[in-house]
């Protein structure tokens, strides 16, 4: 990419777009905002086309049409073009995101572009699976897996029911993350994972059945929980399943310790602080990967202590979700200075679950906690916890 004071915003981000097509590793780009009244918004995804990846553009007109043409990956200029008749573009990828903004009078402003990019060419980044025109969903499980029919997402005949189509698509789109980041866990021996605040643990069985009975690899599984009737439960169920690997304890999350390395730390809506244990917990371990979504964010609401961003949290459903990004914020910053890149992604349909940002940490391997970088992190986190809660003592 050319230097970026000689290079205007739009042509950084088309070529942003074009790299990571290439790199296959782009999710999707939206162009909204248009300046046309009569198209709605343009969406560019990779598409199999032929035997050979394309960009596919698909326009959406106020007359509710749809319109497809396929763009080379390589070709920049096509998706400048494209791109300049919008005066927003988010970009979505593996690695991490990015955004365009345009004015009516001309000026452009790319926000995260420069940190994209930077992951781009340091992270060993999952690529995307790339689907043909036939835009039927493949997912991972079918639905007939005998863990799915004893936690009840299945019926006998292997037919997810009605009530958890919705749960079973957030399972395979939770396998779907996982599978994106096989390259930074160990190829081989045995692979260690833990689920914390696992609940009913669909996530648990789900991770392991994908690992041990997909994968084909030996995998050694706990979950961890509070809830005694429900470890209790899920032991029973391991069991019927012949999950030899995988077991479930009853305890508090911020004190259970193993001696093992962690690979893989996960988990689903852990509520409040106890996300804060978990991504804790992981980064005390130098897991190598750490995907968790978190569930409600209550602890900054009672400690939110800034003068500069009163104007919003003096509404009271606007501060609730001041709080939410903020937390959130926050943890991704307290990973960064702990040695991993880190991204927001999303889990599922927001019109499913509102709890649908999932939180992805991957270690770092060449960071170096006495760093001058690591210092930098550091000071950036401790600078946006102050502005935001002052001196509280809070969980993040």
């Amino acid at each position: 990419m050319q230097n970026s004071e000689s290079n205007p915003p739009l042509c950084r981000m088309a070529e942003l777009i074009s790299r990571a097509a290439c790199k296959g590793i782009l999710k999707k780009a939206v162009l909204s905002k248009p300046k046309d009244s009569g198209t709605v918004r343009t969406a560019l995804t990779l598409r199999l086309v032929g035997g050979r990846t394309v960009l596919q553009a698909e326009t959406l007109r106020a007359d509710h049409k749809a319109l497809h043409e396929n763009i080379e990956r390589e070709d920049v200029e096509r998706i400048l073009s494209l791109s300049s008749a919008f005066l927003q573009i988010n970009l979505l990828t593996s690695v991490g995101e990015c955004e365009l903004r345009r004015s009516k009078n001309g000026k452009e402003t790319l926000l995260g572009g420069e940190k994209l990019l930077r992951a781009m060419e340091t992270a060993e980044a999952p690529t995307v699976q790339v689907s043909g025109n036939n835009r039927e969903k493949s997912y991972i499980l079918k639905g007939d897996e005998p863990f799915l029919r004893l936690l009840d997402v299945s019926d006998a005949n292997g037919r997810v029911k009605d009530k958890k189509q919705s749960k079973f698509r957030q399972i395979n789109r939770f396998l779907e993350l996982i599978r994106d980041c096989l390259g930074h866990l160990p190829k081989d021996g045995t692979l260690r994972v833990c689920d914390l605040c696992c609940g009913k643990s669909y996530l648990s069985f789900a991770a392991y059945h994908y690992f041990a009975n997909v994968l084909g690899r030996r995998v050694r599984m706990t979950g961890v929980d509070l809830k005694p009737d429900v470890v209790e439960y899920c032991n029973s169920v391991a069991k019927k399943l012949s999950f030899d690997g995988l077991e479930f304890l009853c305890g508090d999350v911020g004190k259970y310790d193993t001696e093992d390395h962690v690979h893989l730390v996960i988990s689903l809506h852990a509520c409040d602080i106890a996300t804060d244990l978990v991504l804790g917990k992981a980064a005390q371990w130098k897991s190598d990967v750490i995907l968790s979504t978190p569930c409600c964010h209550h602890e900054m609401n009672h400690t939110l202590s800034c003068e500069a961003l009163s104007f919003i949290a003096e509404h009271s459903m606007l501060r609730q979700k001041l709080c939410d990004a903020a937390t959130d914020a926050l943890r991704l910053k307290r990973l960064e200075a702990s040695g991993y890149a880190v991204c927001t992604l999303e889990l599922i349909d927001p019109e499913e679950t509102p709890k649908n940002i999932m939180l992805r940490a991957l270690r770092r391997p060449d960071f170096d906690p006495r760093s001058k970088e690591a210092q930098r992190l550091m000071e950036e986190y401790r600078a946006a916890k102050a502005f935001l809660v002052g001196d509280a003592d809070v969980a993040f």
